[in-house]
């Protein structure tokens, strides 16, 4: 598997890039317990400053987390609305902005990190449990079809908002989140079909 993890991997000389995949992804995980149990509008400002620290000791392109950002852009916006409406600015903040951090210490982890090495470290990390019937290289396949379905998501989104806005109902939830709800069911089923149609994942037994 030699394409780069959503084909934004940018290969340089900092200390991001020099850090095992694994300790960047144990730290992911780590700053996203953190921020979703932490919940508050402080520890959203660190975790968004820290993102956007990283982001440039990384050298991220400026166009890479624009573009990375648009795809989500209708999403957040509404859910800001609606948590404003709700909740209060502050809880909006705290909630959108915290989703934008952590969707920026992802794109750090992409732009430094090949989509061979994510993988490599995950299949590592998963031998031990082969004992108790784990199979590291289905693991690892599983990662790799979810990190590859993000774009094809942002994609669906996208296109499901300009729909909506052909027929004046941009500001119609329903309009925005069922059909790309529908859409993003039927693409995993298909990849479903197509990965039984291979023979992966189906551990059935055969005929005696």
């Amino acid at each position: 598997m030699s394409r780069d993890l959503l084909g934004v991997y940018q290969p340089g000389s900092s200390f991001l890039h020099r850090m095992p995949p694994g300790a960047k992804i144990a730290a992911l995980a780590a700053i996203s317990l953190l921020t979703v149990l932490g919940s508050s509008a402080l520890l959203t400002a660190l975790v968004l400053a820290t993102a956007l620290a990283l982001l440039l000791v990384a050298r991220a392109r400026a166009a890479l987390v624009l573009r990375t950002l648009r795809g989500m852009l209708v999403m957040m916006t509404l859910l800001a609305l609606y948590q404003a409406w709700q909740r209060g600015p502050e809880r909006a903040f705290t909630v959108v902005g915290a989703l934008v951090a952590l969707i920026l210490l992802a794109t750090v982890l992409t732009v430094t990190t090949s989509v061979d090495e994510m993988l490599d470290a995950i299949t590592r990390a998963c031998r031990p449990l082969r004992r108790v019937g784990v199979d590291p290289e289905l693991v690892a396949l599983a990662f790799s079809l979810l990190i590859r379905g993000i774009p094809t998501t942002l994609a669906i989104a996208a296109e499901t908002a300009q729909a909506a806005k052909a027929r004046g109902l941009e500001r119609d939830p329903r309009a925005l989140l069922t059909p790309m709800v529908i859409r993003v069911v039927a693409h995993a089923h298909a990849t479903g079909e197509a990965l039984h149609a291979r023979g992966i994942g189906d551990d059935r037994p055969g005929p005696d």
